[in-house]
Formats: C-alpha cells, sequence, structure tokens
C-alpha cells in the first residue's frame, strides 16, 4: 500500500533578509511603533530566537511547521509573531486561538481570528496576560 504524502504549501509569506528595526522604525503613528518595539523585545524574550521579517509586514520568531486539520496541507509559518498593520496590531501565536480562551478571558479589549488575536494598543490589554500568551505560544512544538 502506498504511503500518503502530505504537500507542502508554497506560502506567498515568506522570511527575507529585511532589517526588522528599519521595518518599524517607519511605522506610523509613533504609538503603533513604540507599542512594536515593546512586542519585539517581549517576543524575542520569551522566544531566545533573533526576529526575522517576513513578507516585508510580519515580524516573526522561529519557524514551525503547521498542518491543517481540514487539507491535510502543511506549510512553513512563524512560531510566533506580530504585523502592525493600519487599524491593529495582529497577533499570531503559533497555536489557535481557542486554546488561549482562558487568558483571553483576562487579556482586556481585542478581536480574535483562528489564528491569531487583533489589538488596537497595549494600553488596552493586561501586558502580564500578553507576556503568557506568547510564552505559551512558544512552547509549541
Amino acid at each position: 500500500m502506498a504511503k500518503n504524502k502530505t504537500k507542502l504549501a508554497d506560502n506567498k509569506i515568506k522570511p527575507t533578509t529585511a532589517s526588522v528595526e528599519n521595518f518599524l522604525n517607519r511605522i506610523t503613528p509613533e504609538q503603533k511603533r513604540e507599542d512594536s518595539f515593546v512586542l519585539l523585545e517581549m517576543m524575542k524574550k520569551a522566544s531566545k530566537e533573533e526576529p526575522v521579517l517576513w513578507s516585508n509586514s510580519f515580524v516573526g520568531f522561529g519557524i514551525k511547521r503547521h498542518k491543517s486539520p481540514s487539507t491535510g496541507r502543511e506549510s512553513d509559518w512563524m512560531r510566533i509573531g506580530f504585523a502592525p498593520r493600519k487599524t491593529n496590531l495582529t497577533l499570531y501565536f503559533g497555536i489557535y486561538v481557542d486554546s488561549l480562551a482562558p487568558a483571553l478571558k483576562k487579556l482586556g479589549k481585542y478581536k480574535a481570528g483562528i489564528g491569531c488575536v487583533y489589538i488596537n494598543k497595549l494600553a488596552d490589554i493586561d501586558l502580564n496576560v500578553l507576556k503568557g500568551m506568547v510564552e505559551e505560544g512558544c512552547e509549541q512544538k
């Protein structure tokens, strides 16, 4: 019997060699830039990895192979990371957000997707809760 092989998806979002610091220094408004540097240091400390700029808009730490439960397709993605968007800060924890439900109840003002959490600014949330969520994301294999 032939062994089923999973197909590695070709991600459009890929790691680059561009400077994370230069990217973050161009962010406006100033509050979003300051919040981004706080996230950078928090994730760097928790992951014990250097940040990588993915497709010139995502700051990621580490690489993890994810497998879609519905399609079985696999793709490489950052273990944890964030993207400073025009309307919010998008946080990626490398795990499905529903597994973070207990922490989310204590986080503060946010919106959630399947794999990410959206916040407007760090002042809207409890940074200690966020730190725990980041650490939990780093622990995932």
